[in-house]
């Protein structure tokens, strides 16, 4: 995105795998939830998300040891002008589907314009910014663009590459159990609908000498099994049916690991540091009800979480509180601070429209640790009343005098999640706001969430250190109204759209960075996730015999690379 590539054109290996891992074994993990499709690139369905990573290639790939840098996979160059105003790929000669059919050009454009019109809508944007797709010869593809976008060539560098011939006389964006023929390193082999799936190392893949993919890729066999809930997928791994185990939990952490395959060593606990952004994971309020449109409610719901009791509850007090959207790291804004520099001067032509706290500072409240949490629900209450809110008999009454209640919806064994929504319930009855938790199965939790009709829910967008186009998908005012999209908040702010668009066309990494701290201040100050906890620490527990590279990226941890650098020594 800006400068140079780190490593030089004859790099035997990325840097952040062990190039000389040993090929074999299998990896076994679990996930709560199940699966319907094995059509992971459109809107309907559910289908498991490695079937993407495992399965299919794009034309670049990320070294995840630098953010915003790619090299070629299935292109073995790119061009591109000083604006970037196009960019042209060459596939490699010896590109192959898994079923020997060579990867053309025409399977490039069919898949950029399939992806774009009948896809997942977070193809869209990118293909909408797209005049016209020339092949300019044999392994030659030029992409001009009609709209001012630095990221763009990089975007359509990780778009998925599929084969035209499979879906002839086909409904792309209708959900199938047929599993995409794709160009990378594994085949689905078996699967149950709902149950498992696996996935086999293709030992003709074609890429498998590239040094790009030298030390990855190093499973015979990775496998996901399907269980009912997180607590369900704990006791499989413990039984010895899973290989590996994600703990969430710091207290979990501390006192559920006794049992004798820890203590003997056949299990192993591994400690792994990150640097990658807090993200934002909490309760989302949706704007597009009338409840939680004035920004006054939205603080008070804030005011009303009581995080301390939660987290010390849930995670014994281990964890510390989402700061920002992009807090933990250089592209997060400092709580409390006012704007100043490029950022205030970012963010000056929209002062009228900015909420209280985007210039001049905010941080996200914090309380006294107690049960009654009176300071905070104090000030919640004079929000209300400001809003027009009043109380009569116990019940908080809405301006035209109709009694608060609303949902919070979630999927079923997500144990954290209600555990955290069973406290808020109970804070809220202080406001005399009725709330009721509901739990659904994954396939209407994901209708629900993408047609937005919920009042509340549990969010979580992961953010990194290269943040580009998907943030208009995460933040964009055609949300509002198109589903699908990840605005699950409703927001439609102008100033956002702008940083956005700052970020994108920034021409140095001072101005890229000031525009995302300037999104940051948005974002945080709309008020619109009620926060909760992160880590910069994350926890794995798996069998011995499964192995990592010693140095993280600087991009992540090795969870986030799981199953990719991984592998299996006895």
């Amino acid at each position: 995105m800006y400068g140079d590539p780190a490593l030089p054109p004859d790099f035997v290996s990325l840097p952040h795998v062990n190039p000389d891992a040993p090929k074999g074994g299998r990896i076994v993990m679990g996930e709560s939830g199940s699966f319907d499709s094995m059509n992971p690139f459109i809107l309907r369905g559910r289908a498991p998300a490695a079937v993407s990573s495992l399965t299919v290639e794009t034309l670049m790939g990320r070294s995840y040891d630098e953010p915003f840098t790619l090299y070629g996979l299935l292109a073995e160059s790119i061009t591109t002008d000083a604006a970037r105003t196009y960019a042209e790929f060459t596939l490699r000669e010896a590109a192959r589907f898994s079923d020997g059919a060579p990867v053309t050009v025409e399977d490039v454009r069919w898949s950029f314009e399939t992806l774009g019109t009948l896809g997942n809508p977070r193809y869209h944007t990118a293909w909408n910014k797209i005049d016209r797709a020339e092949i300019t010869g044999p392994r030659s593809i030029r992409f001009t663009f009609n709209t001012e976008d630095r990221e763009l060539p990089l975007i359509l560098g990780l778009r998925p590459i599929l084969q035209k011939a499979q879906w002839e006389g086909k409904a792309f964006d209708a959900s199938t159990l047929e599993a995409p023929i794709g160009s990378g390193p594994y085949v689905v082999d078996r699967f149950e609908t709902g149950r498992y799936v696996s996935f086999r190392r293709n030992p003709d893949w074609w890429g498998k000498d590239l040094p790009f993919n030298r030390g990855q890729h190093n499973f015979d066999e990775v496998r996901t099994d399907y269980f009912g809930d997180g607590g369900v997928v704990f006791e499989a791994f413990k039984g010895g049916l899973i290989t590996t185990w994600r703990e969430t939990s710091p207290a979990k952490w501390a006192s559920s690991y006794g049992w004798p395959e820890v203590t003997n060593g056949t299990i192993v606990k591994s400690e792994i540091p990150h640097q990658r952004p807090s993200g934002i994971e909490g309760f989302v309020m949706n704007t597009r009800r009338a409840l939680f449109a004035d920004w006054r409610v939205r603080e008070a719901m804030i005011l009303a979480f009581n995080f301390e009791l939660a987290n010390q509850t849930i995670n014994g007090g281990a964890y510390p509180r989402i700061p920002s959207y992009f807090g933990n790291s250089p592209l997060g804004f400092t709580p409390g601070t006012p704007a100043t520099g490029r950022v205030l001067e970012l963010l000056e032509p929209f002062r009228d429209s900015l909420l209280p706290g985007a210039l001049d500072g905010y941080t996200v409240p914090t309380g006294d640790g107690s049960v009654a949490n009176r300071r905070n629900i104090r000030a919640a209450t004079a929000l209300l009343a400001q809003a027009g809110y009043t109380v009569e008999a116990g019940q908080l009454k809405d301006p035209a005098g109709t009694p608060v209640s609303f949902e919070i919806l979630l999927v079923n064994g997500a144990s954290d999640m209600i555990s955290a929504a069973d406290i808020y319930v109970e804070s809220l009855k202080r406001l005399g706001i009725t709330a009721r938790v509901t739990t659904v199965d994954n396939a209407q939790y994901i209708e629900r969430t993408n047609t937005y009709a919920f009042d509340m829910t549990h969010y979580i967008r992961s953010l990194s250190l290269s943040p580009g186009n998907e943030q208009t998908l995460y933040w964009g005012a055609a949300g509002v109204t198109q589903p699908g999209t990840r605005n699950w908040m409703g927001m439609d702010s102008p100033a956002a759209e702008a940083m956005i668009d700052t970020m994108l066309n920034a021409p140095d990494p001072e101005t890229f960075a000031a525009a995302t701290q300037a999104l940051d201040r948005v974002l945080t100050t709309g008020r619109y996730v009620i926060p909760m906890w992160y880590s910069d620490v994350s926890r794995l527990a798996h069998r011995k015999e499964l192995k990592f590279p010693a140095r993280p990226p600087l991009y992540g941890d090795w969870i986030g690379f799981q199953p990719e650098v991984w592998w299996y020594e006895q």
